[in-house]
């Protein structure tokens, strides 16, 4: 299990402290226990102790970046994961011609953008520029650029012609430039997680996913937006737009990779998920988004919101450059102890074998969701029609799932528990109720008992979900 958040008796401990019985009888009230004035007054002296522990950690500094002790491993159903790495075709275009006006190729597919790369009929530079253009003559008025990385992207565009003319291709990403959500550090530039209180921090190292990209020769332009620490899609900058409708926000949290990919000012995009937050942007803006199994690509030198639900994955315009752009991110670094083991990536592009698959889906969930309900109800009757067999299933009943959310709350609080000791979050644009400030305040209430207890849960709920 995860963190230990000391919460809970931290009131109790200063209530205690100074001799309010009443209110430590008030505060027990709150938390739903029941205990004797005689267990009160034998648990004093612990909870003084363990206020004067609390304290003294307080006086440490933990930055963001700085990882938790114990690593989260869900358990998984080995027997249906591949165990070979087969060779993989992913049946990119034979040919692909040159449109009439080079701001075309901006809603071209990364696969399509790779074979004219290939080939040499538009160059790494020439995409470039025009995703610059592009991103300058638009990012204002979708408010989804936070800041544009154009002497690197120049930099790595000119390497990736000089290596493609040299008969040296790296594979299908060679050269394409792309986006990232602006949680990802990158040394030499801001990375200000939305927030205002971040604005102006530079992290000196760059992210593995980034990294990994350009082992792949993609082309970093920019960093995109996100919901202040990655809720929602306002920053400290206004609301990043939805490109089809601009009285609309596009979701969050990555909420400038789905509207800077819907408006082709990016053909990709990195984006992050701790709770929908590829899902939601994805579905608002009209794009495709994989929220890759938890453990699969590293989180190293991404903003940590939860330790063990944060995930990060591509947004593109293709369901085939999602494949593309997985193929180059996932796997081991050696620096995120919780992606532990390299598994196979198989890809299978045959339309045929879509009749063979059984898709299973949540039933009452679909039906309850206003929110999506238009558009899943159109994917749903779109699997139907090729062919594929959907089945319904619902989560375990047994378990009140819902009620689980607070581990996400609990450890987002002990992520940004400095920002909030020190009222710094009063900075964050968002203040109402239903939003970071007041949701990591009411998180230093929620008893570390309970939050193992929830994850314990977790762990069993996991387990009935593989053998559905």
């Amino acid at each position: 299990m995860k963190k230990l958040i000391f919460t809970a008796v931290i009131c109790l401990s200063a209530l205690v402290v100074h001799g309010q019985q009443d209110s430590v009888f008030q505060t027990m009230k709150l938390f739903g226990l029941d205990f004797t004035q005689e267990e009160v007054d034998s648990l004093r002296g612990g909870l003084e102790e363990n206020l004067s522990d609390f304290r003294k950690i307080r006086t440490q500094s933990l930055p963001n970046e700085l990882p938790y002790s114990l690593v989260f491993v869900p358990p998984v159903n080995s027997d249906h994961i591949p165990s070979e790495q087969l060779e993989v075709d992913f049946q990119l275009p034979g040919q692909v011609e040159m449109p009439a006006k080079m701001e075309e190729l901006a809603f071209y597919s990364v696969a399509e953008l790779s074979v004219l790369l290939r080939t040499r009929k538009v160059t790494s530079l020439e995409l470039t520029l025009m995703y610059l253009n592009r991103l300058k003559r638009f990012g204002d008025t979708l408010q989804c650029v936070v800041t544009l990385t154009e002497q690197l992207a120049l930099d790595q565009a000119s390497r990736a012609d000089k290596e493609i003319a040299a008969g040296i291709y790296r594979g299908p990403l060679h050269g394409i430039p792309y986006g990232v959500k602006d949680l990802l550090a990158v040394k030499g530039y801001k990375t200000t997680w939305g927030a205002m209180p971040y604005k102006d921090q530079e992290i000196n190292y760059t992210a593995t996913v980034v990294e990994k990209l350009e082992a792949a020769g993609a082309v970093l332009v920019a960093k995109l937006t996100l919901g202040a620490l990655a809720w929602g899609d306002v920053w400290y900058g206004g609301v990043t737009k939805n490109p089809w409708n601009l009285e609309q926000g596009s979701s969050g949290s990555s909420a400038g990779p789905a509207s800077a990919v819907a408006a082709g000012l990016v053909p990709f995009a990195i984006g992050s998920e701790t709770w929908g937050s590829i899902v939601s942007p994805s579905n608002r803006c009209g794009i495709m988004g994989l929220r890759p199994t938890f453990g699969r690509v590293s989180k190293y030198g991404a903003m940590a919101l939860s330790w063990s639900m944060d995930k990060l994955g591509p947004m593109c315009r293709d369901a085939t450059d999602l494949a593309l752009v997985f193929e180059a991110i996932r796997g081991s670094d050696g620096k995120d102890l919780e992606v532990l083991k390299d598994y196979p990536f198989n890809y299978e592009y045959d339309v045929y074998k879509l009749k063979n698959l059984r898709v299973g889906y949540l039933k009452g969930l679909f039906e309850s969701s206003e929110y999506n309900r238009s558009n899943d109800s159109i994917a749903l009757a779109l699997l139907q029609d090729q062919g594929v067999k959907l089945i319904e299933k619902e989560l375990p009943s047994e378990i009140p799932t819902s009620a689980l959310g607070f581990i996400l709350s609990a450890e987002a609080a002990a992520a940004f528990d400095e920002l909030t000791r020190s009222n710094q979050d009063d900075e964050l644009t968002r203040q109402i109720v239903n939003a970071w400030p007041n949701v990591f305040r009411t998180a230093r209430f929620i008893p570390a008992v309970e939050y193992i207890q929830a994850n314990r849960l977790r762990y069993l709920l996991v387990q009935q979900f593989n053998e559905m």
